[in-house]
């Protein structure tokens, strides 16, 4: 839906209704991931494509439907092998696709939510595609604000704390609750379109708790990357859940890196030569998490290395070092774990307390501010 914003922006600044479809699920080789959008606007003009060419014809007949008499509809298409020239994906996947109305009127927030995305500022839209809520009702939520409602206060309050969880990682994907927002129930069908690019993990060091940590970063959502400057160690081979390995010096790869307030550095080497100039140039940039492995020993060597090479203590307070909580952690994968627990519970503000000793919510919900 990105590329097509502009126009659908155009479209309703000059209050001309049009017709949103979104593939909101997919199955097997389905030809587009969830979010691709197609809009059917005034004079029929058509934008965007939700399966390449192979439903199209029959979207844009449903997206005029919806317009005419303002009432959404999900629509599943896949591949039969009866009647294999019916409207249907030739590629043998299946794709829900929730076409809806959109105007002023009926969606009052997808100026601003258009305005965020062209800015570059985060924003998800979570939209109800199924279930006992009005279908193709939206709520759009900001990191610290929401505008709409999916029906009821529980839908909203429950959507709005995935949505900005979905947002932190840039996630996109449909979601099920109860018609007040049960968690352990699935009546109701929410898709949550996420306007932000995943967040990314750098990783340095080239050993095997970097491979366990960029499996459980790029499980989390993360966008993995793998540094290191030895050549027989940094190989994608080695390193197959990270989007791409460099060899590089640390230190110097970071500097010529963009990392943001949600980025994740994670400082493996534990060897001076590599992790003291990485960590003088990491502890200077915007970042989320800077952790770096070793032993108390190692960590207290580190520091006075760090304080001599001018890194103040306010620099060196955002070091987690020895990395990752509390957990008795012995193998590579126990470790992962241990850091990815970390990386939580900083984000959230978790205590990493167990939760059988603590009361109250388990989801602690902050104040969001309501745009008009």
């Amino acid at each position: 839906m990105r590329d097509i914003l502009p126009v659908l922006g155009r479209w309703y600044a000059a209050r001309q209704p049009f017709g949103l479809a979104t593939v909101v699920t997919v199955s097997r080789s389905a030809p587009r991931d969830p979010g691709a959008a197609m809009a059917v606007g005034p004079d029929d003009e058509v934008v965007g494509s939700v399966s390449g060419g192979c439903v199209e014809g029959a979207v844009f007949e449903l997206a005029k439907e919806v317009v005419a008499d303002g009432e959404a509809r999900l629509a599943v298409f896949g591949y039969s092998d009866e009647d294999a020239f019916a409207v249907g994906l030739t590629c043998g996947g299946e794709i829900g696709v929730l076409v809806r109305p959109v105007t002023p009127e009926s969606d009052p927030a997808f100026g601003a939510v258009a305005a965020s995305v062209a800015a570059g500022a985060p924003v998800t839209l979570a939209t109800v595609a199924d279930g006992p809520a009005p279908r193709g009702a939206t709520l759009a939520v900001w990191p610290d604000s929401v505008a709409g409602t999916l029906g009821t206060p529980g839908l909203d309050a429950a959507v709005t704390a995935d949505a900005r969880g979905g947002l932190a990682l840039g996630a996109t994907g449909t979601r099920h609750y109860g018609a007040h927002g049960e968690r352990r129930e699935d009546a109701v069908s929410v898709f949550l379109h996420s306007f932000a690019p995943p967040p990314r993990m750098l990783v340095f060091g080239a050993i095997d708790y970097a491979a366990a940590v960029a499996r459980i970063g790029a499980f989390l959502g993360y966008r993995v990357t793998v540094c290191d400057a030895r050549p027989v160690f940094a190989t994608p081979r080695r390193f197959p859940d990270a989007v791409e390995v460099v060899v590089d010096w640390p230190h110097r790869y970071l500097r010529t890196t963009d990392t943001d307030e949600r980025t994740v550095i994670c400082v493996l080497t534990h060897d001076p030569k590599f992790d003291v100039p990485l960590l003088e140039e990491a502890l200077r940039r915007p970042a989320a998490y800077i952790g770096a492995m070793g032993s108390r020993r190692t960590h207290h060597d580190r520091v006075e290395r760090l304080l001599e090479a001018g890194v103040t203590p306010a620099e060196l307070s955002r070091l987690r070092s020895p990395v990752g909580l509390d957990l008795g952690a012995r193998t590579p994968e126990e470790v992962a774990v241990s850091v990815a627990a970390e990386i939580v519970s900083l984000r959230w503000g978790g205590s990493g307390t167990p939760l059988t000793a603590t009361a109250g919510a388990i989801h602690a919900h902050g104040p969001a501010r309501a745009r008009p």
